[in-house]
């Protein structure tokens, strides 16, 4: 049993971290070289990780269930509550948005129609069951998950013997910020940390453990994705990464790559706008239309606004380097405080003082300035 609520707790936060994300994360890479990306994967994975276990320890120290929003009021106050709403939205709406464009862009490389016609219709059906609120919906990431891996797997083994080493070899300090925000995007999966805990019951000591493994298996993972499109495809890697994968696939399957990325954003985007309707309309009691509205048609509106000004890695950039800015430096905060107000022993415990907290929160602030200034 203990080891059966192990591996259910880290598979939620694999899959709550590999999503859509995923698909950004090639283009980037290419663009900055790829060991400087490679850089960036494993340094941002592995800060990631150390916040995930901070998280971990301040839900360890806590009596009851609460949501990221509920840590945050209890530890930094309401308007720490206010910010970790903020980012909660942010993310969401930026996440939206990147999916109905890139979700067109798939869905016109198989059917050969308008990009823009096909971003409307993408979005159309997936608000449609949003508002309906299919329970397989909250199921998705069990099917999506190990599909995705698998998938990525495939196109390493396929691509392998097609590398070329002179793709591999570009880095340039310069652009080592250029990856950020993307790859910052596809590894946030703070929100599943609390769930974690409620998944592993009495064995809540296997914490620490679950995260480590579900934090590092996302890794691996985009290292091989990325690894496989770039060292095939070299500058010629298209914005949306499983897209233009004929020289992987060959003619005859490149629609599997167009069909990869297709059902990853139906099912992040599904996930994630059923998650925010919930959010209004449950915790803060507004109407079933309403929060439906505010949940897909607010990012529609914004989708509409930005596409011919933002692309796809340009939302989930901007999305990434302001939420996991805001989610890095309030766990911080979270973590310090609750090592002095803990309601109970945790299960483990990690070494952070001050020098640590502050390199820890210029390393965001730093990022996110130097990307959006």
């Amino acid at each position: 049993m203990r080891k059966k609520r192990l591996f259910e707790a880290a598979s939620t936060l694999i899959g709550c971290v590999i999503g859509a994300g995923i698909l950004g994360i090639p283009y980037v890479v290419a663009k900055a070289g790829f060991l400087t990306g490679l850089i960036n994967i494993i340094g941002i994975g592995l800060i990631i990780l150390l916040i995930n276990l901070y998280l971990g320890e301040v839900v360890l120290r806590t009596k009851g269930n609460h949501q990221l929003t509920g840590y945050a009021e209890k530890y930094t106050g309401r308007l720490g509550k206010y910010f970790m709403f903020i980012s909660m939205i942010i993310g969401i709406y930026g996440a939206i948005i990147a999916y109905t464009l890139g979700g067109g862009e798939a869905l016109a490389s198989i059917l050969g129609w308008d990009p823009l016609l096909c971003s409307i219709i993408f979005f159309g059906v997936l608000a449609w069951i949003v508002y309906i609120g299919l329970k397989a919906i909250e199921e998705s990431e069990a099917i999506v998950t190990p599909l995705v891996i698998t998938l990525v797997v495939l196109i390493f083994i396929l691509a392998f013997p097609k590398i070329n080493l002179a793709n591999l070899s570009e880095f340039s300090f310069s652009k080592i910020l250029v990856p950020y925000g993307v790859v910052l995007f596809a590894f946030l999966g703070t929100v599943a940390i609390p769930e974690m805990k409620e998944e592993l019951g009495r064995y809540k000591k296997e914490l620490k453990k679950a995260i480590i493994i579900g934090s590092l298996i996302p890794i691996v993972i985009y290292v091989l994705f990325a690894l496989s499109i770039v060292g095939v495809l070299g500058v010629n890697t298209q914005e949306v990464g499983a897209l233009g994968l004929a020289v992987i696939l060959g003619e005859k399957l490149v629609f599997i790559g167009a069909l990869f990325a297709l059902f990853t954003m139906t099912t992040s985007f599904l996930a994630l706008g059923l998650a925010l309707k919930e959010l209004f309309w449950y915790d803060y009691g507004l109407r079933k239309n309403t929060s439906w509205v505010l949940a897909c048609f607010v990012p529609f509106l914004l989708f509409l606004l930005l596409r011919n000004i933002a692309t796809f890695t340009t939302i989930l950039q901007i999305t990434g380097v302001i939420t996991g800015a805001i989610v890095g430096v309030l766990t911080i905060l979270m973590v310090l405080n609750a090592k002095k107000k803990s309601e109970r022993k945790p299960e483990y415990t990690l070494y952070i003082n001050k020098f640590i907290a502050i390199s820890l929160i210029l390393l965001f602030i730093i990022g996110a300035i130097n990307l959006l200034g």
